[in-house]
């Protein structure tokens, strides 16, 4: 377990940090609230492969003294289990900013199609920058509810393992599930189904449009009184596609990754007997956390800016490599320099018969032939 923890964390920080950074020349070259979502959400799945590495360095230390500890001892104290609580704690806060993240993205492209006018008044620094304290506020806030509140811990000895049913109670679940899940879940549904509701509108209108265009007699005049508004219907539908696509993405994603666990946390908490808590905590959970390493992949990598701005990283990386490889070869292989010098002397030892006046024809003549060389 901390071996496959420690393999996640290196992969999730990784893709996150190296998204990350072309976003942030991106909002360097041009700032965009948009950007600064997705930058966000980078930057929280970056924080969920930190805290999974406090898991996994645990887990191994864990196992490693197990092995030394004789029989006799007690496995835990009060101690462990209160750095098991800040360990969780630091996990949950960035997933809930993760998730919280992808709900303003979504939120986002919905109020640039549903209501573009107000939206770019609306739209800038000043929100931005409301909007992600608000989302890390309630990240934290939910995150430490645990460590902070008593009663939403366990009351039974801890085992040693850290975990999430392990130390906190059932009735934080109930919680989290009511506060930040299901009501996600809820607005990620509807805004699908309202940008599929106006890309649909969009091409009967589309439809409408040609119709008339066939139907008149004076095809050429009609057409030119049509097309504008034509284009016009066109761009925005392809507009409101991509931006289905896009939200689509976001809740299939969610739910794949997502909808296990808390399906299956409300079956352990519903039903004592049917031994849940390890499928949980070992297999469900990871498939949960590894939403971090999908999303720079799905939500950055797949916008064609971001693609772009990683081929030109990359590109100068490899650039400034063969550069380097030049000057070290340059540097270790001194005999080309000493032909050249040769060569120049050579060249500079001028011949006597060559050295005569120039008439007035040649001087006039010299620029006139340098000239037409160049």
């Amino acid at each position: 377990m901390g071996m496959m923890l420690s393999v996640a964390s290196s992969l999730i920080i990784s893709t996150n940090l190296l998204v990350a950074a072309a976003l942030l020349k991106l909002l360097l070259k041009k700032c965009s609230q948009s950007w600064c979502f997705v930058l966000n959400l980078a930057l929280a799945d970056c924080l969920v492969g930190v805290a999974i590495t406090g898991l996994a360095t645990e887990d191994l230390s864990r196992n490693v003294s197990l092995a030394d500890r004789p029989s006799n001892t007690t496995p835990s104290t009060g101690q462990d289990k209160t750095r098991c609580l800040l360990r969780m704690a630091f996990v949950i806060s960035p997933c809930i900013a993760s998730i919280m993240s992808m709900f303003l993205i979504s939120l986002d492209r919905y109020a640039a199609i549903k209501i573009p006018l107000r939206y770019s008044l609306l739209s800038g620094k000043g929100t931005a920058a409301g909007a992600l304290l608000v989302l890390w506020i309630i990240s934290l806030t939910m995150g430490f509810m645990p460590v902070m509140v008593r009663q939403l811990q366990v009351e039974s000895s801890y085992d040693g393992f850290c975990a999430f049913f392990s130390v906190i109670h059932n009735v934080a679940i109930v919680i989290f599930l009511s506060v930040v899940f299901f009501p996600v879940l809820a607005i990620f549904i509807y805004i699908y189904l309202d940008i599929l509701k106006i890309a649909s509108n969009h091409q009967k209108q589309i439809c409408r449009v040609r119709q008339a265009s066939s139907w008149n007699g004076d095809h050429h005049r009609q057409h030119s009184q049509h097309q504008p508004h034509h284009s016009y219907l066109r761009i925005s539908y392809w507009s409101h596609v991509k931006a289905l696509r896009t939200v689509a993405v976001l809740v299939g994603c969610f739910l794949v990754l997502w909808c296990p666990f808390f399906v299956v946390s409300i079956v352990h908490i519903l039903c004592k007997s049917c031994a849940l808590k390890a499928v949980i905590e070992n297999h469900i959970w990871l498939l949960g956390l590894s939403n971090s390493l999908i999303n720079p992949i799905v939500y950055a990598i797949w916008q064609r800016e971001v693609r772009l701005q990683l081929v030109a990283m990359f590109s100068c990386i490899t650039g400034s490599s063969l550069a380097a490889r030049a000057a070290v070869t340059e540097r270790g292989d001194p005999q080309p320099n000493v032909q050249t010098q040769a060569s120049a002397s050579r060249r500079d030892t001028l011949n006597p018969a060559l050295l005569q006046p120039i008439t007035n024809d040649e001087a006039h003549a010299g620029p006139q032939t340098a000239t037409t060389s160049l």
